[in-house]
């Protein structure tokens, strides 16, 4: 990592709007004023694919497609904008959280007026190429969509059989059958990409560069394993046999059972990774460099039988992480990906990370246990790592302060001895002073989450490890969060004194 920079995590959906979600325009009216007015040069965002189970992005339906949820109305062309009279029809959504079953209806309106006058006119050229470009993905996921819409939202291993083993003369049938649903379908991929490219292009002028993240597990219901059955350890009717999780650890007691099927890896080994190479490479036409969700899992995985209901009888198994990365090398050279270390992390493990010269990462959350390592205080992160408050898993700082840090002895005695921080603080001193510290640190890279610039609560945490429902993935920023003079004023101020404009 050459240099000492900074940027802010924000997921999409956090962006602020008038639609109940956030969208591609937000983050040209709000992040992108806000980091060049900073001086932030990175924005971290959580994976862009259609969500599935629990609407975590963590579970997505293609590792290909853009979620159409993302879209900006305000971003239409003048041809496609539905007309005023009918935006005035939007609903009052909660400013909060996102309330994706409301906001998709809304959405879906608005995007069935968008196609009917799309497909009033020829289609344009940058359609057709569009079309042409993405095929080898976009006719699966659009038949995927489909079909799951029309099986009332069955899993795909669910499937009358013709359907569930891809029967070719099944899927041309119903190819001609819905052609225009289909087209609608492709329709709002081409949105998507268009608008990306648009707010990409905008973020690159001004120097700033996005982080994406690659989750190494895909989601069982998904077209990338309807469509690709033979790379994923399935049973002759599809479902997974064995499943990805992790054992019990500082978030669960029970571990985490995921359930996302595990690879055939051997057989993507015989295919020089093909099917790993044209996913990062897709990938990186939206992002600068890719977050690796899971690295430790590239050495070896955590293998839980599927009919276990935790994961706490499992067990390792090694992963061609070396070959895989070897491959990856040998089609880009320095590779543009960060390793998320975090967690039981072996010495096989930091050897794979360090023999690609991949940065890893550090927790400030973590780094004030009296139980860590050394090596994991402030004082000691090294240069070619991406140091957080915290990250989309964990608390916000002012959640964290209040639920363990001022209240477990030991990191209370950490804080106050060492970085002169109580609990007589005012909680947003004590805010500033944490983020101070990670600014100061050698880490080449410094994130930080939009609420902990603002020392939010935990009313404002991303995700709870482990659970499903809630308020996870649903929290909400607002414009104010992006504008607001002294904080700004105060973070720039941060950013040139370590050193990191």
């Amino acid at each position: 990592m050459k240099g000492k920079n900074a940027g802010v995590l924000l997921h999409v959906s956090s962006l602020p709007s008038e639609h109940g979600v956030g969208d591609i325009g937000g983050a040209i009216e709000h992040v992108l004023p806000f980091l060049m007015e900073t001086e932030q040069k990175i924005w971290q965002i959580l994976p862009l694919h259609p969500v599935g189970y629990g609407d975590s992005p963590y579970q997505g339906l293609s590792v290909y497609a853009g979620n159409e949820l993302f879209i900006s109305p305000e971003m239409l062309s003048e041809k496609l904008k539905p007309s005023p009279s009918f935006m005035n029809k939007k609903p009052v959504f909660n400013e909060n959280l996102v309330q994706f079953s409301e906001t998709q209806n809304w959405k879906e309106t608005l995007y069935r007026e968008a196609y009917r006058r799309f497909r009033s006119e020829d289609p344009p050229a940058a359609y057709r190429q569009f079309i042409e470009q993405h095929h080898h993905w976009l006719t699966d996921y659009c038949l995927f969509m489909l079909i799951k819409e029309k099986q009332k939202g069955k899993a795909w291993h669910l499937w009358p059989e013709k359907l569930r083993d891809r029967h070719k003369n099944t899927l041309n049938d119903i190819s001609k059958l819905f052609e225009e649903e289909l087209s609608y379908r492709s329709f709002l991929q081409f949105l998507f990409f268009g608008q990306w490219q648009e707010m990409y292009q905008q973020f690159h002028q001004a120097g700033i560069q996005i982080i994406g993240d690659l989750p190494i597990f895909v989601a069982h219901d998904s077209v990338d394993v309807w469509s690709n059955q033979q790379l994923f350890q399935l049973d002759q009717k599809g479902a997974p046999t064995v499943i990805a999780g992790v054992p019990p650890d500082y978030f669960s007691a029970t571990g985490q059972r995921w359930g996302n099927p595990h690879y055939q890896w051997k057989l993507m080994e015989e295919n020089d990774f093909s099917w790993w190479k044209m996913r990062v490479e897709h990938l990186l036409n939206l992002v600068d460099v890719l977050r690796i969700d899971h690295f430790r899992g590239f050495e070896a995985y955590w293998e839980i039988p599927a009919t276990e209901q935790t994961a706490v009888k499992g067990k390792w198994v090694k992963a061609p992480g070396v070959e895989l990365f070897r491959s990856l090398e040998k089609k880009w050279g320095e590779l543009p990906f960060i390793a998320e270390d975090l967690g039981v992390i072996t010495p096989e493990v930091v050897a794979l990370k360090k023999r690609f010269g991949l940065p890893g990462m550090k927790i400030l959350q973590f780094s004030f246990d009296p139980k860590v390592k050394r090596r994991e205080r402030p004082a000691h992160y090294e240069k070619n790592t991406y140091a957080y408050t915290g990250t989309h898993d964990n608390d916000t700082l002012k959640g964290w302060l209040t639920s363990r840090g001022f209240k477990e002895e030991g990191i209370r005695r950490i804080l106050s001895h060492y970085h002169q921080i109580t609990a007589d603080d005012p909680l947003n001193d004590a805010c500033k002073a944490l983020i101070n510290i990670l600014m100061g640190t050698n880490a080449g890279s410094v994130i930080i989450p939009l609420q902990d610039y603002h020392c939010l609560g935990n009313e404002s945490r991303m995700n709870y490890p482990g659970t499903t429902g809630g308020t996870n993935w649903r929290w909400r920023s607002k414009p104010e969060h992006f504008r607001n003079e002294d904080i700004n004023r105060w973070i720039s101020k941060q950013i040139r004194s370590s050193g990191r404009n």
